[in-house]
């Protein structure tokens, strides 16, 4: 059995407003705004022009409002690049500084807070909102609360953020620019096209061209993976060999009480050919979860 427990990540709330809200923020971000209602959340991105990955966020609807939940060390920089684009648009870019984030997790958390197992789907909480993770409900809930009362008194206790991060890991789930590197990241290396984080029929958006032609190309050379390690914990951005030659790169990793597991780049040609992945002395075995898709391999 898994505690109910929860974290209060480094993320805060941007909250979008005003009658263009909408068709504000549909014209710049990677998922379709249209589907967020009261009841259902979504998982999305903001990239630049060429397609490279700038910005990940969790959007929910609250009283007529978009809140954005977004890395704390680069709210900033998020609030800046929407209002770039605002011009004329009747919509009101602010952070939310009466409410926070919170991440809940362990076994019948959706069910404690009232909510199907089912991705994305959203119930008002505490005087707040909580969804399920719109990537994976197997990753828990996020809740946008004015304080953590209601999630106390629905069983929740405060738990350890090592522990969130092995579960993330494990279910291969990135967070933000910890494992998404900024200008230079793809969303269909890091599992935005099985994890629900981008729509192929809504119109266009900023970098959906590239976005669309790496999808329908089968332009995809590397995946974001969860890894086994054995040996010393390899730090962000170690180089990742296989057979010599370079296999990709690591992202964050965390301790276990088994072991130890990580998020890896590793490059498509590397996974196919099943040789042993080092990072100095230690080693790396990819786990893949179920919902990850790899292209078939290429018969001889």
């Amino acid at each position: 059995m898994t505690e109910l427990s929860y974290i209060l990540p480094p993320r805060r709330l941007l909250k979008v407003s005003g009658e263009d809200r909408q068709s504000f923020l549909q014209g710049l971000v990677s998922n379709d705004v249209a589907k967020v209602t009261p009841d259902r959340a979504l998982w999305s991105a903001l990239l630049t022009a060429q397609g490279k990955f700038l910005h990940d966020f969790f959007i929910a609807e609250q009283d007529g409002t978009y809140l954005l939940d977004a890395e704390v060390d680069r709210l900033d920089d998020l609030k800046r690049r929407l209002s770039l684009y605002r011009l004329r648009a009747k919509a009101a870019i602010e952070v939310v500084e009466d409410m926070q984030v919170a991440i809940a997790w362990g076994d019948d958390a959706l069910k404690a807070l009232g909510l199907p197992d089912e991705a994305g789907a959203a119930v008002p909480f505490g005087g707040g909102v909580a969804f399920a993770d719109p990537r994976l409900a197997g990753a828990g809930a996020r809740l946008y609360l004015p304080d953590v009362a209601a999630l106390e008194a629905a069983g929740f206790a405060a738990g350890d953020p090592a522990a969130y991060d092995r579960l993330r890991i494990s279910l291969g789930l990135p967070d933000g620019s910890r494992d998404m590197q900024v200008d230079k990241a793809i969303l269909l290396e890091n599992g935005f096209d099985e994890l629900h984080g981008v729509d192929w029929k809504k119109g266009c958006y900023v970098g959906q061209e590239l976005t669309a032609r790496t999808k329908y190309r089968g332009l995809i050379k590397k995946r974001l993976l969860p890894v086994g390690i054995a040996g010393p914990l390899p730090e962000a951005g170690a180089i990742i060999e296989a057979d010599g030659k370079e296999a990709g790169e690591m992202r964050s990793a965390v301790d276990g009480p088994d072991f130890a597991v990580g998020l890896a780049l590793l490059r498509l040609e590397a996974l196919e050919s099943g040789a042993r992945l080092t990072v100095g002395d230690t080693v790396l075995t990819p786990l893949t979860p179920d919902w990850v898709v790899l292209p078939e391999k290429k018969s001889a």
